[in-house]
């Protein structure tokens, strides 16, 4: 009996440890920045796979790369079947595990940004939810959570997103590829290019005039820290 025992619980032990995993050991989440602020992750499931179950242990952003269909599998809960279109932007509060399962014929794509610090949750933008018609695009500002602002941000060819200052930092995620001219006051014009999933951390300070030089429409969006 006692032999019993000591393999039950050999075997079960196992099983136990891995019935979650951390977001950082699941493998279709892949490190693509950290700092103090965010922790940003490029995800990618293959048509009808799944992800491990992984904990999120911080609120989160997550910004949808392509359409999609995907069976949110919340430990303890149902299945919810989510539709999601290119560009989609969501917020989702931690804490839990989940599993991702993918329902398409193409990969489930995202770039999920765990939001580090927020101590500024309290504070007041300007705007909070809006929509900018630009020369040649829009900006829409879509919510603000735990002090961070998002807004997306379409650029047709030559459009232009007219001079502005920004007084606290940023995360830049491209949902398109894309080609700016960067106008930044005090420096020669410069080009940035990404690739649909990048990232890029924008320092705060920066006042300047972004165009897209790209031969099509350019979409991105933005996280602003204050």
């Amino acid at each position: 009996m006692a032999l019993a025992m000591t393999v039950s619980a050999q075997t079960k032990t196992p099983k136990q440890n891995l019935s979650e995993v951390e977001i950082t050991s699941e493998p279709s989440h892949h490190l693509a920045f950290q700092n103090a602020y965010v922790r940003a992750f490029q995800v990618e499931v293959g048509p009808h796979a799944s992800t491990l179950m992984h904990v999120h242990r911080h609120d989160y952003i997550f910004v949808t790369l392509g359409p999609s269909e995907v069976s949110n599998e919340v430990k303890g809960k149902a299945p919810v079947t989510l539709k999601l279109q290119d560009g989609e932007t969501n917020f989702t509060s931690a804490e839990f595990a989940h599993v991702a399962k993918n329902l398409a014929d193409t990969s489930f794509r995202n770039v999920t940004i765990e939001l580090l610090k927020h101590p500024a949750a309290t504070a007041k933008w300007d705007e909070d939810r809006s929509l900018h018609i630009l020369h040649g695009g829009t900006e829409q500002i879509l919510f603000v959570k735990d002090g961070v602002r998002v807004s997306e941000i379409e650029l047709q060819t030559a459009g232009v997103l007219p001079k502005h200052h920004h007084s606290g930092p940023q995360l830049v995620v491209a949902v398109s590829d894309l080609t700016f001219r960067n106008d930044e006051v005090g420096k020669a014009a410069s080009n940035l290019e990404m690739k649909s999933g990048d990232v890029r951390w924008e320092a705060a300070g920066i006042t300047h005039t972004v165009t897209n030089v790209g031969k099509g429409t350019a979409k991105l969006v933005i996280l602003e820290f204050q």
